[in-house]
């Protein structure tokens, strides 16, 4: 059913010059083609559902064992919140060369880089210690490299403190590392995550492509306009004739901060005319499109496609939603939500609410935060301080 909007991006890419992207140099990067894309995502075979799926993913219970709810388990009297955990997965724009390096002394985490090369068709740990980093930028390697070395880093928690793994109970991952979570949740398999988020990267930077676009930091105060300066800066994009202009919040990170993303055009308008708007600060992301914006439609589609056909299992652990901050139900949930996570805002900040809320006496978790850098604990000082003295990154 998403054909014809597929077909009518394929013409407008073929008038496309991948130079007006200034990502790098196209000539040495294969671009993923829109026919094919679509081919794979219709043709997803999931080969872990004949079988035991999660032999890459880290489970905290015994093989055989019933797994427990463990979101209802904390919400016991009797459990000190002290000793259980929240563990936290980064997104894109956290990737840099040499991640993942210290991470292959660990056994469980040199065997993730393997199952993920069987995967890719390349080498996953040359690229992310070696880059270039401007390869290393684009969507459809950025993601994976992600994503693999955040679960790499899981396992690096696992043999440091197994503790973390056994008492956790609750995960979130912003964007891409949303899939991570439900990794470890044992919604999916590590080698199903591994084909879904090479298929989610190549179409977001595919559509990327289609309609060039940008991400920007705001930080704005009481004063600020943000609301106007995005409608202005969609109204000036449209008077330059641009196709499917577009301007918005793309993820509420923590209070007066935001990501704004749109096309290229629009962002340039804020940047020119922050100070119309009283826009503090902004900073552009290391990222290749207006990723979560109706812009990434096409991209969506086809994820939809391939986790249609990809094997679920109901969360062992709660998982959070970045579409709505609320903990996923059962596989059937995750099949519906999680496509909708690419064109809908990252609810984050809301999401850290919901995590952490609870009464002024009651203590916080620890909370762990697995993969290159350190973004996310970073954002939960801002929304929560008393959280944030209990978290601790897992470097990548």
């Amino acid at each position: 059913m998403f054909r014809p909007i597929i077909n009518s991006y394929t013409r407008k890419l073929n008038k496309i010059s991948l130079k007006t992207a200034n990502f790098c140099d196209s000539s040495k990067i294969k671009r993923p083609d829109v026919k094919a894309l679509l081919d794979e995502a219709a043709s997803f075979e999931d080969e872990e559902a004949a079988r035991d799926g999660n032999e890459w993913s880290t489970s905290p219970y015994p093989k055989g064992a019933t797994a427990r709810n463990q979101a209802l388990h904390s919400l016991r009297p009797r459990v000190d919140p002290r000793e259980t955990s929240i563990i936290l997965f980064p997104g894109q724009g956290t990737q840099y060369v040499g991640m993942g390096s210290d991470l292959v002394k660990f056994p469980g985490a040199k065997d993730l880089f393997e199952a993920a090369n069987s995967v890719l068709n390349y080498d996953l740990l040359k690229l992310c210690t070696n880059g270039p980093q401007d390869k290393l930028n684009r969507t459809e390697y950025a993601q994976p490299a992600i994503l693999v070395c955040s679960l790499a880093a899981l396992e690096r928690l696992k043999e440091e403190r197994p503790s973390a793994i056994e008492n956790c109970v609750g995960t979130a991952g912003f964007s891409l590392g949303e899939i991570a979570a439900l990794v470890f949740a044992e919604v999916m398999s590590f080698k199903t995550a591994v084909k879904l988020i090479k298929i989610r990267g190549e179409a977001m930077q595919l559509a990327s492509e289609m309609t060039p676009g940008a991400m920007v930091t705001v930080l704005y105060g009481p004063d600020s306009e943000l609301g106007r300066a995005c409608i202005k800066a969609k109204e000036h994009a449209m008077s330059l004739g641009v196709e499917n202009a577009h301007c918005a919040i793309s993820n509420y990170l923590f209070p007066h901060c935001k990501i704004v993303a749109g096309n290229e055009e629009a962002i340039k308008y804020l940047e020119d005319n922050k100070k119309e708007f009283k826009l503090r600060k902004l900073k552009r992301l290391q990222v290749s499109g207006a990723f979560h914006t109706q812009l990434m439609l096409p991209a969506k589609e086809i994820f939809r496609a391939a986790l249609a056909k990809a094997h679920l299992s109901d969360p062992s652990i709660a998982v959070h939603s970045n579409v709505d901050g609320r903990h996923y139900k059962d596989a059937a949930h995750v099949r519906r939500q999680l496509p909708k996570q690419i064109v809908a805002p990252v609810k984050w900040e809301q999401t850290m609410h919901v995590l952490y809320e609870r009464s002024a006496d009651m203590p916080f978790p620890n909370t762990f935060e697995c993969g290159p850098g350190q973004t996310l604990s970073v954002i939960l000082k801002m929304v929560n301080t008393k959280a944030w003295g209990s978290c601790q990154n897992v470097p990548a």
